[in-house]
């Protein structure tokens, strides 16, 4: 025993010295892997192969002191900051906000843009601080085993290890170098943003990177960094350098990055409340472990602010700490006080809950010595794009609790200069085109999510590069297209609506841009956009049911409007209200927020007496299962890419959308009859005539859309049991409604005389010429190509009559209803062919022709009908543009019964061709003739290669 102890003594002794040994540095690396190594007490070097601590006194000499939240040393001259980390700061929980501080002004690259935000810890690991993001998924409850179980099974993340380059004497501090964490990409990601926005790789150049300003406040410390990217070195046919607009030289360009990172509150008497699916919030979810009870091992949180009555006995107190923002002073002085008003919209709400001036707007001074990404202020801002067209509401949250902490409203200017200045290259062309249609065959809603699990573009590659490879002839905007992943809050669709509007004004009242009636109209715009952001910024989801509340009839009657809005809520995308024919115009946009929005702020805010969130479930069922009264519809952005109700669409308006689509169909032709007449102005461009002409024509084919979704509709409701009695989630939209809503897509697009313009006008169409950069000029087609834009919208809304979903959706409502009560395959295929083929199946005396648009249409409805019939798979190959494609993906897949009713609508047709040719043949024009020559021939052969195929 006496010889171990020996041995043990010498042994230690050797170890001892031989770590003490200048060696032992040199060699710390491969020591520094094994488990033993790295649990052994600090040693006076450093474990990792970095430099041995240096003397805390001469790291910091010359350096500017910044107290805070953490202590800075930032040096004048190089920018070298170093941050000093109290022991007590480490393993607490704190708020990392990043911002995008300057952008390019294209491709989402946007002055003001988050970029990121999210929860971290410091945790020292030898002589390194590690930047840890704590998985708070999942949880178990204080004193559960579990606990101790967690952060086994599920990981943190560590982003990345700061050396601690020096240990304070006194207060044995940590003195950290940030430059490791602030000028890499590690926590803003940009590379991969630039990679996915740009289209091309982008490496930030450490030689010209800087951090540019320091700022420490007792909450938080404020940093920016600039980044100079250039374009990654690659093979030159791998590499193409993106065409920026924008930029002098698209191969480099620099981005500021601002910081700002600060304390999460802890024990601030904030208490979470649970969440109801019946009521629009963004949510924090987790996992909880110890919930042994329950059908769902979740618990959900809504986000929202910290809001306590200053007075709680009063009926009506102003808050301990309003929710305020400040107008940035970027904002244009002529729409200040429409953003004040849009935000202060919502103090209604939170007034019939008790709160007085929840809400509160300042200026920004112009000289404000603050920055408007700066966490302790919630800031509207503007900025400026040449492609943004949009606004977003984003906020920070508490991960933890959904205590919203921090908020910062972006607005891009476009949104309002869209009316003054002719945005021909987003506005013409086929915009219209990507509105709903493409929106659902993508599989993007192009529907903001807010930090929800947003739904990406289901790119295929094949169809995407078929997509690219359109010439232009094929009048199909690629850009359009692949921008859509970015169409924002209040993007593009919204923009020509707001454009639609002053048209309205413009040629039904000869209302003058500079008029103070047009004033009032941007004015309404900006007020409802600003509310709407506000909105999201307060916790609130989109409500796409928002825009249902009113009859047609009432949208124009301001007694009703003014009092109890337009909307039932101003987190819809609401459509513009243009007046019909020989009505006065009312209000365009809401000017309050509306029943449902009073609702949601009153489930999310009404102060509640409990002490735990479980004890307020009672309270809040209260409110909660007013859900069924018809103004508290609630329906978020995955109810409206379901496309099921068609009360849950986008920028409609109205409980009747049929009634309210043929106004602006008759709207539409009286101003196309105006601008015929008064494009262009004297001694203006021809090219004014075109844009003004798409324009009307994209609200044309907007409300066609909003039609479609009642042929085979839904409705749908969130309710739960009890909620209504006698009422199901889904319901059959009424027959009646389905016919009367075919019969006006019938009348105005697929009827001969539904869309017919003047050659005068057609010769107006004039595209712009001018060839510079921001602009470029038509090279392939210089005239307006009519048929194609028709024939564009005509398939898109025909294929999406017919498609696989729509189609087995109305089969299996049959088996959901009594006899009589749907609308039934055979009569959606009947009715559709009669109304397309009507010059076949019931001709007239004198036919002598069909015109060519019926004869393009007729040749698509015919298309469709070989497709369904012959089980055509999609093959690219075969394809060799854009409208089969869309043909083909709309036919795939689609119930037995569609099939073989294809294949007895061909036969008919076959049928009736052929007897109209016989009879009739010698007395048709050419055009006629060979157009149902070649029908006949066409679906003989479909018919035969079924027969065989059999």
């Amino acid at each position: 025993m006496k010889r171990i102890r020996f041995w043990i003594v010498i042994c230690l002794s050797f170890f001892l010295v031989l770590i003490s040994h200048p060696l032992v540095e040199r060699l710390s690396p491969i020591y520094a892997q094994t488990p033993f190594i790295q649990n052994i007490p600090l040693l006076p070097f450093n474990m990792q192969g970095q430099t041995e601590l240096q003397p805390f006194d001469d790291l910091i000499k010359d350096h500017q002191k910044l107290t805070g939240l953490f202590t800075l040393y930032r040096h004048q001259e190089t920018g070298k900051t170093f941050a000093e980390i109290q022991p007590e700061q480490l393993n607490r929980n704190f708020l990392a906000v990043m911002t995008l501080e300057s952008g390019l002004g294209e491709r989402g690259l946007y002055r003001g843009v988050p970029l990121r935000d999210l929860m971290f810890t410091l945790r020292r690991l030898n002589n390194n601080l590690q930047f840890v993001v704590p998985n708070t998924n999942f949880r178990a409850q204080l004193g559960d085993p579990q606990e101790r179980s967690l952060s086994q099974s599920f990981s943190d993340s560590i982003l990345i290890s700061l050396p601690i380059r020096s240990i304070h004497p006194k207060n044995k501090s940590f003195l950290v170098d940030l430059d490791p964490l602030i000028l890499s990409d590690v926590l803003p990601n940009l590379s991969k943003t630039l990679a996915a926005q740009l289209g091309a790789p982008f490496t930030a150049d450490p030689s010209k990177s800087y951090i540019s300003n320091a700022e420490a406040f007792p909450q938080n410390i404020e940093l920016e960094s600039v980044f100079s990217f250039m374009g990654a070195a690659m093979p030159r046919s791998e590499f193409s350098p993106p065409d920026l607009s924008t930029l002098s030289d698209s191969s480099a360009f620099t981005l500021k990055v601002r910081y700002s990172l600060s304390q999460l509150p802890t024990q601030n008497g904030y208490r979470p409340r649970l969440a109801d699916e019946r009521v629009g919030y963004f949510v924090t979810a987790y996992q909880d472990f110890s919930k042994n009870s329950g059908k769902t091992p979740f618990v959900r949180y809504i986000n929202r602010w910290h809001l306590e009555k200053q007075n709680p006995n009063d009926l009506l107190s102003p808050p301990k700490q309003p929710i305020t923002f400040w107008i940035e002073n970027t904002v244009p002085l002529e729409y200040r006080s429409a953003v004040r008003e849009g935000a202060l919209m919502w103090n209604r709400a939170f007034e019939k809950i008790g709160f007085k001036d929840a809400i509160a707007v300042k200026q920004m001074p112009d000289r404000a010595d603050w920055n408007p990404a700066d966490v302790r202020y919630n800031t509207i801002r503007w900025f400026n794009s040449i492609d943004g067209f949009f606004a977003m509401g984003p906020s920070r949250t508490n991960p933890l609790t959904g205590q919203i902490l921090d908020a910062d409203i972006i607005i891009d200017s476009n949104l309002i200069r869209a009316i003054k200045q002719n945005y021909g290259s987003v506005a013409q062309q086929n915009n219209w085109q990507n509105l709903s249609f493409l929106s659902r065959l993508t599989g993007n809603p192009n529907l903001c999510s807010y930090g929800m699990d947003a739904r990406r573009i289901r790119y295929d590659k094949q169809a995407i590069a078929l997509l690219r490879k359109q010439p232009i002839t094929n009048n199909f905007n690629n850009n359009l297209f692949m921008s859509s992943a970015n169409d924002l809050c209040y993007g593009m669709e919204s923009v020509e609506q707001f454009k639609l509007g002053a048209m309205s004004l413009s040629l039904f009242e000869n209302v003058l841009p500079s008029s103070d009636r047009m004033k009032d109209y941007v004015n309404q715009f900006v007020r409802e956009v600003t509310a709407h952001e506000v909105g999201h910024t307060l916790g609130l989801r989109h409500n796409f049911h928002g825009s249902a509340m009113l009859s047609p009839a009432e949208l124009n009657n301001t007694e009703i409007t003014r009092k109890r809005g337009l909307v039932s809520s101003v987190m819809d995308y609401n459509g513009v209200n243009i007046a019909p024919q020989g009505t006065k115009q009312g209000d365009f946009f809401t000017s309050k927020v509306g029943a449902y929005d009073e609702w949601a702020i009153a489930y999310g805010y009404t102060p509640i007496n409990a002490i735990i969130p479980a004890g307020e479930l009672k309270e809040l069922e209260k409110i909660a299962k007013l859900a069924p009264q018809p103004e508290l519809a609630y329906a978020p952005d995955e109810d409206a890419f379901a496309g099921l109700d068609p009360m849950i669409q986008t920028h409609d308006l109205s409980n009747d959308s049929v009634t309210y689509a043929q106004w602006q169909f008759d709207n539409s032709r009286v101003m196309w009859n105006r601008i015929e007449k008064r494009y262009p102005g004297k001694g203006e461009s021809f090219n004014d005539t075109k844009i003004a002409f798409n324009q009307v024509f994209g609200h044309y084919a907007s409300n066609l859309f909003t039609l479609v979704s009642y042929v085979g509709g839904q409705s749908f409701n969130r309710y739960r049991s009890g909620d209504a009695i006698g009422r199901l989630p889904f319901e059959p939209i009424p027959v009646a409604k389905q016919r009367e809503a075919i019969a006006t897509i019938q009348k105005n697009l697929f009827a001969a005389d539904a869309l017919k313009f003047s050659p005068d006008l057609l010769n107006k169409l004039a595209p712009s010429r001018w060839y510079h950069w921001g602009a470029s000029p038509d090279f392939s087609s210089l005239d307006y190509p009519i048929h194609d834009r028709i024939l564009s919208l005509q398939t898109f809304v025909l294929s999406d009559l017919l498609s696989s979903e729509r189609l087995q959706r109305m089969r299996d409502t049959e088996l959901k209803t009594t006899a009589g009560q749907a609308l039934t395959l055979p009569e959606l295929f009947d009715t559709l062919l009669q109304g397309i083929w009507t010059e076949v199946l019931q001709p007239p005396n004198d036919l002598t022709q069909v015109s060519s648009l019926r004869r393009s249409l007729q040749r698509q409805h015919m298309n469709l009908l070989v497709n369904l019939a012959l089980r055509n798979r999609l093959s690219l190959d075969k394809i060799d543009n854009f409208l089969d494609f869309v043909v083909g993906i709309q036919t795939s897949n689609p119930p037995e019964d569609a099939r073989t009713l294809a294949w007895h609508q061909l036969r008919q047709l076959r049928d009736r061709l052929t007897s109209v040719l016989r009879d009739r043949g010698d007395k048709l024009d050419t055009y006629t003739k060979a157009h149902l020559e070649e029908a006949s021939d066409r679906i003989a052969k479909a018919i035969d290669a079924k027969l065989q195929a059999q």
